[in-house]
């Protein structure tokens, strides 16, 4: 379990986050929702080591980030699966390549043990023999399997994304968050997801933190989040009519 408690993060003397508390749980899909400015990707960036937050606490199956030494944070950086917005393939390496590089730098495995373990990664994405392509010979699709097949080369407890569905047209993007959920459960990794795509949230989000100008305005379920009366995250997500009308149905079903 990542456990996050009255996280607190400014810059220049602004608050940013506010006292943010949650817990994200193995073989779930959590999903970190909010408008531009409202701090997702500053906690993102928190739960990952890159920003140091002023107070709070974040703990990594009971091992706070901020008292770790540095052999401690190497061990818990290769728990660590992270898949980019844009991918953030090397373009000038091949699909393998792009994969085999965290092995090359986190483990003494042989050539033939890491080409094995590419292989069976390009397999449980469904990218069987691209190995040999470079990541402007494959579509955006391909390229966001190749980034979730990197990033859990390393067989990581914790897998980060974010936005992995920015610039994937809508039935790509769902097959994406399939392979997402998928393999989180697959694997019981902790899955945290930046996103603004409503369509994720609401079809792979079971957990939700919505954050508003830095606070934790609400948590729940993506079944949760079509009973709830809280004001901030009705408006939020309620603000398409498309949604409204899913939401009105839901509650006409229930009633």
């Amino acid at each position: 379990m990542i456990e996050v408690k009255e996280l607190y993060k400014e810059f220049n003397g602004t608050p940013v986050l506010k006292g943010v508390t949650t817990t994200f749980e193995k073989g779930k899909t959590s999903m970190i929702i909010g408008q531009s400015g409202s701090g997702k990707t500053v906690f993102l960036k928190c739960l990952l080591g890159l920003h140091v937050p002023e107070k709070g606490i974040i703990s990594f199956d009971g091992r706070k980030q901020l008292e770790l030494g540095i052999k401690e944070r190497r061990q818990l950086r290769q728990e660590i699966g992270m898949v980019f917005q844009g991918g953030a393939l090397y373009d000038s390496l091949t699909v393998e390549e792009n994969i085999m590089f965290p092995l090359k730098m986190f483990t003494e495995k042989t050539q033939d043990e890491m080409l094995n373990r590419v292989n069976f990664v390009l397999d449980r994405v469904n990218l069987v023999n691209a190995n040999k392509k470079f990541p402007a010979e494959i579509s955006g699709g391909m390229q966001k399997r190749v980034a979730i097949a990197r990033a859990i080369v390393m067989n990581p407890k914790y897998l980060f994304c974010d936005e992995p569905n920015s610039g994937l047209d809508p039935n790509t993007a769902t097959l994406i968050d399939n392979l997402i959920q998928e393999i989180t459960k697959e694997y019981q990794m902790i899955t945290v997801i930046n996103s603004h795509d409503m369509n994720s949230v609401m079809e792979i989000g079971e957990k939700i933190v919505f954050l508003k100008d830095g606070v934790k305005a609400w948590e729940g379920s993506n079944k949760e989040i079509f009973k709830t009366e809280n004001e901030a995250i009705v408006n939020f997500v309620y603000s398409s009519n498309l949604f409204k009308k899913v939401r009105e149905a839901y509650l006409n079903e229930t009633n």
